[in-house]
């Protein structure tokens, strides 16, 4: 079995990706105890099914993307406990930032991404976890946030369901148990074959309507999710966004912090610059550069009325080599 397909399916990385990356920092695997270990050097190296694997640097799976270890690094350099807090992800994507903050012991995480079909499985089903797709956080609000979140928690169930206990009673129903009549047998609220008729007709464009989408439905939280909270107020709001300026996405963020709450988010110099000032292969070559970047995000956090405690390094490169930044602010009491 290829390397990197092992690593995910025994269950030692999320993603193959996350396996090719763990391959990258070292794994080794050997038949049985006593044997040599073999070193994997490439992704499709073959390693039996019964073998036993060890990764030499387990520190890629401990979150379910990168992601997770860069908001582990700033956690720590600004000291932020999150335990308890209920937390905005936005850009959640597969889920790295959110699995950090679980991890860390934080209460909820609501994540807002604008693709589909990207957080893991094990986020999904995890009820601290409200993960809404195809929301657009620069447009953002509080009403249409809270919104998303009961789209996201309910399931749609038909507003008139069948009711199976007022068929009508069928016609000539005497000739039951052996058709014995007597003189009390009553008829008289016995179903006419009209009314079987029409109640079958009924059915059948009941039946149409719902293979046809048509038939009203409303919306109801899924078993288990019934007491989520969705109240659309934060005490820490994070997140990593790509394609697009933090400076556009603050003003959305700010009106969900609540009162001293913090803003701990990743910032991207490729996609705070102007294309002239980018590099072939979107990197940011220009280190000076990187101070256009920090004052351009200061001035924006100050027009929307956040303190800037601190400005700082990704302890990870960006997947494509580019240097990443923290910033960390507050918001006013």
């Amino acid at each position: 079995m290829r390397a990197d397909v092992f690593l995910v399916e025994r269950g030692h990385a999320a993603t193959r990706s996350q396996a090719q990356r763990l391959i990258a920092a070292g794994v080794q695997w050997r038949l049985s105890q006593g044997l040599p270990w073999q070193k994997v050097t490439k992704n499709g190296d073959d390693i039996p099914g019964i073998a036993e694997v060890e990764l030499l640097d387990s520190a890629e799976a401990r979150y379910l993307s990168r992601g997770g270890l860069k908001l582990e690094g700033a956690l720590k350099a600004t000291g932020l406990a999150v335990a308890g807090w209920r937390c905005l992800d936005v850009g959640q994507s597969t889920g790295g930032f959110t699995d950090c903050l679980l991890q860390q012991g934080a209460a909820q995480v609501i994540g807002v991404d604008v693709g589909h079909g990207q957080l893991h499985e094990r986020l999904r089903s995890d009820v601290r976890v409200v993960g809404v797709e195809g929301l657009n956080a620069r447009a953002m609000t509080a009403e249409s946030l809270q919104e998303a979140c009961e789209e996201a928690l309910c399931e749609r169930v038909e507003q008139d369901p069948d009711d199976n206990d007022t068929q009508p009673v069928a016609p000539y129903s005497w000739m039951r148990n052996g058709g014995l009549v007597d003189e009390e047998y009553d008829d008289s609220d016995d179903a006419k074959e009209q009314d079987v008729e029409a109640f079958k007709a009924e059915r059948v464009a009941r039946e149409n309507s719902r293979a046809e989408g048509a038939l009203p439905t409303v919306r109801r939280r899924r078993e288990g999710r019934e007491a989520v909270d969705i109240t659309p107020a934060f005490d820490l709001v994070t997140g990593d966004l790509s394609f697009i300026s933090l400076t556009l996405v603050l003003p959305a963020l700010v009106p969900l912090m609540k009162p001293e709450s913090a803003l701990l988010m990743l910032v991207k110099p490729q996609f705070e610059l102007q294309p002239g000032q980018v590099g072939k292969g979107g990197i940011v070559r220009d280190e000076a550069l990187y101070g256009v970047v920090e004052t351009r995000i200061r001035e924006a956090c100050a027009e929307q009325g956040l303190a800037v405690v601190a400005w700082l390094p990704s302890t990870i490169d960006g997947g494509d080599g580019n240097r990443e930044f923290f910033v960390y602010a507050r918001r006013a009491a």
